[in-house]
């Protein structure tokens, strides 16, 4: 299963102190993607995330950024399963105030 996003805008790093994640705007709101955090958080290396999880460097680093057009909710579920997270702590989505 897969969300699509269409792109109107680029992602946006935010650094925030030891804190390092990625805002993606969509026309409804907006998605925080957190995985480098949370790698960074739990000493994992990418090369470790990939070789454990058997998951491809590429998809790996769209996750990371949110510079992607699909999001694949099976390896978002190994990722929570490598990492021992809820889904929020890897991808965060924050509806528009209405």
């Amino acid at each position: 299963m897969f969300i699509k996003f269409k792109l109107n805008k680029p992602y946006k790093h935010i650094i925030r102190g030891d804190f390092s994640m990625y805002k993606l705007k969509i026309e409804n709101g907006c998605y925080i993607f957190k995985l480098d955090d949370m790698l960074k958080q739990k000493d994992i290396s990418i090369n470790q995330l990939m070789k454990d999880t058997n998951t491809d460097f590429k998809v790996i680093k769209r996750i990371m950024t949110g510079n992607l057009v699909k999001l694949d909710i099976f390896v978002l579920a190994r990722f929570c399963d490598y990492l021992n997270c809820p889904l929020n702590d890897l991808v965060q989505y924050i509806p528009n105030k209405k």
